[in-house]
């Protein structure tokens, strides 16, 4: 090794072979699942099947949410004045930031914080979250993950909650993550409900992700719906048109039942 060599442990080239993680990605492909690999890539092992079932379920909740979110209207906006496909996604990753996905790591920040005040305490959840929730409002400080500007009930929260339930992902920040939800409506008189950002949030947490990989893995899901919202765009829409953010309708297939 020179002086100028640097490393890193994630991938390894060599003539005829490709080596992520310490795995042959030709023995990966066709036996390990999108998902599975995202966890080997990001975590550097492969997940449980519980894990790789969670990731692969907060993946999917995050693909895409219609074509009203800043990532979706800058993707479209740049593809609509002429710019190629990747160009398009590449506008919309750009908008994933403090209010946009950003709540994933913004919540994991506030959850970490809670459960290391619940640890030292030795207090139980619901008093640590009314204490916290107390200092945030006398801090002016929001907590992100709670609320929503369309659903009251998010049904991607309570499917992943029951997936992380079911396979046993949900502990101490699970617990916390709800607990703050009952805090926020006795402290503030709101009820704002944990949102799938929130829930997102707290399964990374108990999986032991660091916050700083929240904005990435939201941008690793939405990059599938902006690659179909750009494609869109570039294919059946008029170029350098004015793009509303609400003057849109749905024309694709009517709700459909899987097998």
């Amino acid at each position: 090794m020179t002086e100028s060599t640097w490393t890193q442990p994630i991938t390894k080239i060599e003539p005829n072979k490709v080596v992520v993680r310490g795995y042959r990605i030709d023995e990966l492909m066709g036996c390990v699942p999108f998902a599975h690999i995202v966890y080997l890539v990001l975590k550097g092992e492969l997940p449980t099947e519980a894990q790789g079932r969670v990731m692969d379920a907060l993946l999917v909740a995050s693909v895409d949410h219609g074509a009203t979110p800043p990532s979706v209207l800058a993707a479209r906006t740049v593809a609509s004045g002429g710019a190629p496909l990747t160009t398009g996604i590449a506008a919309g990753i750009m908008t994933i930031n403090q209010h946009h996905g950003g709540a994933i790591e913004g919540c994991m920040r506030v959850l970490l914080e809670a459960v290391g005040r619940q640890r030292e305490s030795g207090a139980d959840a619901d008093t640590t979250a009314h204490a916290l929730v107390t200092d945030y409002r006398a801090q002016k400080r929001r907590i992100p993950g709670y609320g929503h500007r369309i659903h009251s009930a998010d049904p991607r929260t309570a499917k992943l909650l029951t997936i992380a339930g079911e396979e046993g992902v949900a502990g101490d920040y699970v617990v916390m993550a709800q607990a703050i939800r009952v805090a926020l409506k006795d402290v503030l008189g709101k009820n704002l409900p944990l949102n799938v950002d929130g829930v997102i949030a707290a399964v990374l947490c108990e999986m032991d992700f660091p916050p700083e990989m929240g904005n990435g893995l939201f941008a690793i899901a939405r990059t599938v719906g902006l690659t179909a919202h750009v494609f869109d765009e570039i294919v059946n829409q008029r170029p350098m048109r004015q793009i509303s953010p609400t003057a849109h309708e749905y024309n694709g297939p009517g709700e459909r039942k899987l097998m």
